[in-house]
C-alpha cells in the first residue's frame, strides 16, 4: 500500500502534475554493496528499495512522469506496470552518464528533478512539498540526513540540470547556486539507505511495503 498519496484523476484546485523525476537505478546484483543485514539477501533488498522509491515518486501529486534509468531487466519489468513510469536503458557508463541520459529524455518544457533510487521511506506528500518549494527557484536541492550528500536536485523548465551526488555534493550544489530545500531531517525523503545503521531511522520514517517485507522480521529487527 502506498504511503501518503496515490495516482488518480485530477481534482479542481489540486497541484498540477508537471514535474518529471529521473531516478537512476543500478543493477540489483551490484547495488547496495555496503548494505549488509543478517538474514536478508542483498540483491532482492536492493531491488525492493528501488521499487518502493519509484512507486512513491510516481504517486506524488506534482509528478507527471518518472523516468528510471537502469539496465536491470527484472527491475525494469516490475517498473513498467507502474502508472506514470518510463524506463530508459542504462548504457553502463556510470552514474553521471545515467543521470544525463534520463534528463535528456525528459521534455524540455517541464521542470525536472533527479532523485536517488535508495529512499525506501519516501512519502509522496514529502516529495510534493519539496517540489512545491523548488518551483520557486531556478535550481534547488535536498541534502541527505547527514547534510553532506544530496538526495534530490531540481531545475525549473528552461534551466540546465547537471546535479552531483555523493560526499560533499551538498557543498557543491550550494556553490553552484542551488537553493537548499529546508526539509525535516527525520523525513523519508532525506533517509537514503546505504548502511545497516541507516535502517533504524528509515524504519521510523516508515518503510515502503517491499522493503518492509524483507527487513521487518525478528532476525533483522534484533540487529
Amino acid at each position: 500500500m502506498l504511503r501518503g498519496g496515490g495516482v488518480g484523476p485530477s481534482v479542481p484546485g489540486a497541484p498540477v502534475r508537471e514535474w518529471v523525476v529521473v531516478i537512476p537505478v543500478k543493477r540489483a546484483e551490484i547495488g547496495k554493496s555496503r548494505l549488509r543485514l543478517p538474514g536478508v539477501e542483498r540483491e532482492p533488498l536492493a531491488r525492493a528499495i528501488a521499487l518502493d522509491t519509484v512507486e512513491a515518486a510516481a504517486a506524488c501529486e506534482r509528478v507527471a512522469e518518472v523516468i528510471v534509468v537502469t539496465s536491470d531487466e527484472i527491475t525494469a519489468t516490475a517498473l513498467r506496470v507502474l502508472p506514470g513510469v518510463r524506463v530508459v536503458r542504462d548504457r553502463g557508463e556510470g552514474l553521471g552518464a545515467a543521470i544525463a541520459l534520463g534528463v535528456s529524455a525528459a521534455p524540455d518544457a517541464r521542470p525536472r528533478a533527479v532523485m536517488l533510487g535508495d529512499l525506501p521511506a519516501l512519502r509522496p506528500d514529502e516529495l510534493a512539498r519539496a517540489l512545491a518549494f523548488a518551483s520557486s527557484h531556478p535550481r534547488a536541492f535536498v541534502p541527505d540526513a547527514e547534510g553532506t550528500g544530496t538526495v534530490l536536485a531540481t531545475a525549473r523548465a528552461g534551466f540546465e540540470l547537471r546535479p552531483c551526488f555523493g560526499d560533499r555534493s551538498a557543498v557543491a550544489h550550494h556553490e553552484a547556486g542551488f537553493a537548499e530545500v529546508g526539509f525535516p531531517v527525520l523525513s523519508g525523503l532525506r533517509r537514503d539507505l546505504d548502511h545497516a545503521e541507516h535502517l533504524r531511522a528509515a524504519r521510523r520514517a516508515g518503510l515502503g511495503p517491499r522493503t518492509a517485507a524483507l527487513v521487518d522480521r525478528p532476525l533483522v529487527l534484533a540487529s
